[in-house]
């Protein structure tokens, strides 16, 4: 098997389009500073876009949401892109990281740094389990599963005391961070967005960090052909949950961000809502995109935010984007920005290949200099 130029050997280092490691290092270190120079601009361009817009409250509530949104929905990308399943129960993540924030904050008075380790650590601790759990099964009987934790997960907080049960649990105090001189105390979403904007960055750095990885290769290896794997070496088991865990602490993470950007948990946190939210901000910009779940989150918290049509109004759009992409271009935005461009680079006046014979693509496929896969 052969992999694409976009794929890596297992033990990370890149490959050419005809298989042969090492064959493109030469481009890519002449593009190097290149694009270092672009994403440098890009972060600079980002940071400052809420203040370039206005910096009106609105705005950087936008801004703090879409990059709350888009951590909590890189953890289930992780997942999705990566091993081929479809978790239904990263919820439980997301609101393992607010409870655990909010119940230690508000009842114990810990200090965010502290309650952040804990909520990730009880994140990790959560997937370990879940994960054993799910080890032998695949497709709709690992979303199932996963689905059922996240029922069981909303069955528990909402009727736990402890957990301040339908209510919740209020009073989560101002977000403060020891700073030079001082203390950066968090008042208003102007002032939580250089620690969003940060926390994203750092997150889609880890995901690039984790598609070059020799766990990113195998994992994705073990999705496209699990029994060629194992005859490689590849544990593929081993592989499933340690990738499932690495995706639990990422969703924590938004969900300890998001108690201090609302001072407030509730059940609603392990709603459907929450759950199509992520899912779709994966799969409709197209899945394996490093800014995919960006995009995304994006795309939908602008229309929630700016272009409202009240609650349950956007959950029928939510869940009819989700529909819509799945049944029109499963591979997303960036399926239709290939189909479009293919059709571009058509010469005009090519002639139609006979009824029943192969298209040309099917054709380049079939030829086994050109599999990629």
């Amino acid at each position: 098997m052969t992999v694409t130029s976009s794929d890596h050997t297992a033990s990370g280092q890149p490959v050419s389009a005809t298989g042969t490691p090492g064959a493109i290092g030469g481009r890519r270190r002449l593009g190097g500073p290149l694009r270092a120079l672009g994403w440098v601009a890009l972060l600079i361009v980002g940071y400052l876009l809420p203040t370039l817009l206005g910096g009106g409250n609105q705005i950087y509530t936008t801004f703090v949401l879409v990059a709350i949104f888009a951590i909590m929905s890189y953890g289930n990308d992780v997942v999705l892109s990566y091993l081929g399943e479809v978790s239904l129960g990263h919820t439980l993540f997301w609101a393992a990281g607010a409870y655990t924030t909010a119940m230690v904050t508000v009842r114990s008075g810990w200090a965010p740094l502290p309650a952040l380790l804990l909520a990730l650590v009880v994140a990790v601790v959560l997937a370990l389990v879940l994960g054993l759990a799910t080890l032998r099964t695949r497709e709709f009987v690992f979303s199932l599963v996963t689905y059922a934790a996240a029922i069981i997960g909303l069955t528990v907080v909402s009727s736990s005391d402890a957990l301040g049960g339908s209510d919740g649990l209020v009073g989560v105090p101002l977000l403060t961070l020891p700073a030079m001189g001082g203390q950066y105390v968090v008042r208003t979403n102007a002032d939580l967005w250089p620690i969003a904007f940060l926390l994203l960055v750092l997150v889609i750095a880890l995901i690039a960090r984790f598609r070059r990885s020799r766990l990113g290769a195998t994992a994705l290896m073990a999705q496209m052909n699990g029994d060629l794997a194992t005859s490689m070496g590849v544990d593929v088991r081993r592989t499933r949950v340690l990738v499932f865990v690495l995706s639990a602490p990422v969703t924590a993470l938004a969900g300890w961000l998001y108690a201090y950007q609302r001072s407030y948990v509730s059940p609603d946190l392990l709603s459907s809502f929450f759950l199509l939210f992520m899912l779709t901000a994966v799969i409709l910009p197209g899945r394996r995109q490093l800014l995919g779940p960006l995009v995304g989150a994006a795309l939908l918290t602008g229309q929630q935010q700016l272009a409202s049509f009240g609650g349950d109004a956007d959950k029928i759009v939510l869940g009819g984007v989700l529909a819509a992409v799945l049944l029109l271009s499963p591979n997303g935005l960036v399926g239709i920005w290939h189909a479009l461009a293919r059709r571009a680079r058509r010469r005009p006046g090519t002639a139609e290949a006979p009824a029943g014979a192969p298209a040309p693509e099917a054709a380049a496929s079939a030829d086994p200099a050109n599999r990629t896969h």
